[in-house]
């Protein structure tokens, strides 16, 4: 069976980037979330390794905001993608 993390790669609903805007250059991190709001967070800069997986939208917004991340403005469905 595949981890959360593997199978929200290839079924995701939305993405959000999250920036730390007091590094420079600023950090950014991916937001996959899927339809059912299970969430998990990538690093680009770590060869997308997940940092963080959660069952709730939520949880991942907290996560982030915990660490004064913030969001870049909109989401890209993944409607719009296909």
């Amino acid at each position: 069976m595949l981890s959360p993390a593997l199978a929200l790669a290839d079924n995701w609903d939305f993405t959000e980037l999250w920036v730390d805007p007091t590094a420079s250059p600023p950090y950014v991190l991916i937001l996959l979330c899927d339809e059912q709001e299970n969430c998990s967070i990538y690093d680009p800069a770590q060869n997308y390794q997940v940092v963080f997986t959660g069952s709730s939208y939520q949880a991942a917004k907290l996560w982030l905001l915990e660490d004064e991340y913030e969001r870049v403005e909109g989401q890209l469905k993944a409607e719009k993608v296909a």
